[in-house]
């Protein structure tokens, strides 16, 4: 009887519970199984699993198959350079600037696989360009801010890219301030450099000609406000009631804020500052003073009050608007400001008037009727007196004593406006005594009515 082969357990097909799914295996690896299945064997799942990745070691050649030469060495830059351009015949000067090439098959050969992972990169050193000579251009700038050479070629201008040939370079003079020729700088004037830097820059109103003309600028800017500084002194003396502050509390920046605005250069044409007894903000009525060529001003008053302090206003020069006409009618005001006129109330008020009309309203305001006396001086909205001035009453020795006399004129009408819309006494303990008693009210009243007619 023949004999009856039976197989070996060891050779035996394991069963199907005991075959490990990738998500086993991968467990057991993490346990510390080095048992290993051939990458013939792993199922696409398994070759394509990020942990699987990360501990497979991709076998790479000990060196490329691209490049037998050893790296650390570098090759010579004429040869380089000659690969580079593909024109041997080329001189020197010319293959020196096509170099962009070899720094792209440097950049190759670092993406080949280095021959020792744990071992850092080593950086390739770029061949320097042989052969390239930077020229250095002598060159000086014209009034115009433009660059001109030795021959008087315009190199280059603001806001224009010069073409220079490889290799030169482009030495542009940094540009000094405008001398100050036989007038010195003072501080108790204005020097006549700051107003033709003004004028330049009314003609130039250009971010890019500013910085070419950057000293010019900061030299205008600091006679400004040595100038404000004595100025503040002298007004002081004038009204008591404005505080000494530094000049960066009292000028203004020049840059221009654009952002709803048509017009869309940059900076103000003009330096100016204004006193008040916050600076130049705050709620009060200020002094303003304002310099620029064949442009300067000086003035004082409220512009663009708020709300509160309008309906204040309003509501006084409807119960006692002597008292504005009054300050019209002073002598130095009407010379000074109000353009001569006479010495009558309707023709003071009709100048005064005159000089606010910029958003004056077209009828009557809310709240008063048609037919008030007071109703030029109830449609305003503007509270303000000033004059244009000459270049000569502000350049120069008199500039200073001129713009104080002119600030001291306008001392009672300050004092009048802020007496309304920020009093000193709030709780009326200085009251008009016409306010009180009533039959003596009615009268008054009428008859500044009258006076109103007039």
């Amino acid at each position: 009887m023949p004999r009856r082969i039976i197989p070996s357990t060891s050779s035996a097909t394991a069963s199907p519970t005991s075959k490990s799914t990738p998500l086993k295996r991968s467990h057991a690896a993490s346990n510390g199984n080095t048992t290993s299945t051939p990458a013939s064997r792993q199922s696409s799942r398994l070759r394509s699993s990020p942990i699987a990745a990360s501990t497979t070691k991709k076998a790479t050649p000990k060196k490329s198959q691209f490049f037998h030469q050893d790296s650390t060495i570098s090759e010579p830059a004429s040869e380089i350079e000659g690969e580079a351009s593909g024109y041997e015949d080329e001189d020197a000067s010319a293959s020196a600037v096509s170099s962009l090439p070899a720094s792209d098959s440097d950049t190759a050969s670092e993406a080949e696989p280095s021959s020792d992972d744990d071992a850092p990169r080593k950086k390739r050193k770029v061949a320097r360009m042989k052969g390239a000579v930077v020229k250095k251009i002598q060159v000086k700038t014209d009034e115009n801010g433009a660059v001109v050479g030795s021959k008087g070629q315009e190199l280059w201008r603001p806001g224009v890219k010069s073409k220079l040939a490889p290799g030169e370079a482009l030495f542009v003079p940094l540009p000094k301030a405008r001398e100050e020729g036989k007038i010195k700088y003072r501080d108790d004037w204005i020097h006549e450099n700051t107003l033709l830097f003004l004028g330049e820059l009314k003609r130039n109103n250009d971010r890019e000609w500013l910085k070419v003309h950057d000293a010019d600028y900061r030299q205008s800017k600091k006679d400004f406000d040595s100038f404000v500084e004595c100025l503040t002194e002298k007004v002081i003396e004038k009204d008591e009631t404005i505080p000494e502050l530094p000049p960066k509390d009292l000028t203004f920046r020049i840059y221009r804020d654009v952002r709803f605005s048509s017009d869309p250069t940059p900076y103000k044409t003009h330096f100016s500052a204004a006193w008040s007894r916050t600076g130049r903000k705050g709620p009060y009525a200020a002094y303003y003073v304002q310099i620029a060529p064949s442009g300067s001003f000086l003035g004082a008053g409220l512009w663009h009050p708020d709300a509160a302090p309008l309906a204040l206003l309003r509501r006084d020069i409807d119960r006692k608007s002597h008292k504005l006409k009054q300050v019209l009618l002073d002598d130095q005001i009407r010379k000074e400001f109000l353009g001569g006129a006479k010495a009558k109330e309707g023709d003071c008020v009709s100048k005064f008037a005159a000089l606010n009309k910029e958003n004056a309203l077209k009828t009557k305001p809310k709240g008063y009727d048609a037919e008030n006396p007071n109703i030029t001086l109830l449609k305003l909205r503007n509270f303000t007196i000033g004059r244009k001035l000459k270049d000569d009453e502000i350049v120069g020795q008199g500039g200073l004593k001129r713009i104080a006399d002119l600030i001291g004129v306008l001392v009672p009408f300050v004092t009048y406006l802020n007496s309304i819309i920020m009093p000193d006494n709030p709780d009326g303990s200085d009251s008009d005594p016409e306010e009180e008693g009533g039959e003596d009210e009615e009268d008054d009243g009428a008859e500044s009515d009258v006076e109103d007619g007039v």
